[in-house]
Formats: C-alpha cells, structure tokens, sequence
C-alpha cells in the first residue's frame, strides 16, 4: 500500500519542484537523478536496524556508483537514471561513490560529535551540491552550501535535541554565508535549495509552501539574491 504524503510532505516536494525548475530543461532530469540518488542513500538508514545489514547496502551502491564508470548501469532505476542524465555531462561515478562516505558515519547509532557532523557536511552535502554543480556548468558554488544544507536536514531528522541543535548552529553559519553572493543563473537551482534549507531552521519555523517563502524561491529566480 502507498503511504500518502502528508500536506507538509506534499509542499516540500512542490517546492524543490520549483527550485529544479529553475535549470535548463536539458540539466533537469541529471538534477532530479542526484537526489534521488541522496533519497536512495538516506532510506538504507531509515530501513536497517542493524548496522552490518546497512553497511553491506552503503558499500553495495558504493561499488554499483564506481562501476558506472567503467560499465553500463544494472536494471536499477537511480543508477540507470544517473548513467543517461549525469555521467554525460563531467560528473563521474567516482565521485558518485564519494558520497556514500557522507553516511557511513550515522549508521551505528552513536552520538553525533562535531567531527562526525562535519563528516556529513562534506562528504554527503559538499560533494552532492559539486556534482550538481558541475552538471548545472557552474564550478564556483561556496562549499558552505552544500555542507549548509546537509547539516539543516541532518537537523530537522534527529532525535537528540542536543546534537540537533549543534548541527542546526552548524548549518545556520554556513547557509547565511552561502547566501551572501549573489548566486548566477545555471546555480540557482542549488542557491534555492540553500534558501529551503535556511527557511527549515528558523525560529518561529515556516512552513513549508507558506507565500513568504514562495515569493522568497521566486525572488531568487530572477535576482540570483
């Protein structure tokens, strides 16, 4: 039986909807492939209790990711998807595999120290927002954004208040720099996902599809600010 989303569920997927809007129709599909693929990465931990099982998944997409450099894709639809939209256009399935170091970290359950979060920062957001990057054309994204955005959602998903707070302080510093650029038009996608993030974390939070945050996603789209 499908699960229905619920209304805030359904917003959020509208307004990344609107952010991948904003790349050329032809860099789309890649776009949608990579965080798919982040979707795919982050439900192994949501469906493994025992550490063991999840990592024998991690390194299993690990392996398949570096393997699309060399052959074609197995019958499955992230990897064929990520094989016809991204791997054509500079981003390798080395660099793919990079990104399942980013949850090697929160597989076993144990507090969250600040090395571990930085870990994520990097090694799950920085290198899924530079192979984004490079598919949008845009090389010169701050690394901030992606760790920014890592982190906010790392926030918004754990239970521990404290550690959630840690990496919500993380995330806040990083995503305020990112945003101090004016962002050019082949990134916006990616400057709009830093803009969602930040929303996530304020105090009051806003709700995800409120018009103070539409009208801030249509803002960006045509100033890059």
């Amino acid at each position: 039986m499908v699960k229905n989303l619920s209304h805030a569920e359904e917003a959020a997927v509208a307004e990344r909807n609107l952010a991948f809007s904003y790349a050329p129709r032809e860099r789309r599909a890649g776009l949608e492939a990579l965080f798919a693929l982040d979707a795919r990465l982050a439900s192994i931990l949501r469906g493994t209790r025992e550490p063991m099982v999840g990592q024998m998944r991690l390194t299993w997409w690990y392996e398949a990711l570096a393997a699309l450099d060399t052959r074609p894709p197995p019958a499955e639809p992230v990897l064929a998807a990520l094989a016809e939209t991204v791997l054509p256009h500079g981003v390798t399935g080395a660099m793919l595999a990079g990104l399942v170091d980013g949850w090697d970290v929160l597989l076993d359950g144990a507090a969250l120290d600040n090395d571990a979060l930085e870990r994520v920062a990097v090694e799950r957001g920085e290198r899924l927002f530079a192979a984004a990057a490079h598919l949008l054309g845009d090389d010169t994204i701050p690394v901030a954004a992606g760790q920014g955005w890592a982190l906010a959602d790392l926030a918004t998903h754990l239970s521990d208040a404290a550690t959630a707070a840690r990496a919500t302080a993380l995330a806040t510093v990083r995503l305020d720099g990112a945003m101090q650029r004016r962002w050019p038009a082949p990134s916006r996608p990616l400057g709009a996902l830093v803009l969602l993030a930040r929303f996530d974390l304020a105090a009051p939070p806003i709700a995800a599809g409120s018009p103070r945050r539409t009208w801030r996603l249509l803002r960006h789209r045509l100033t890059g600010r």
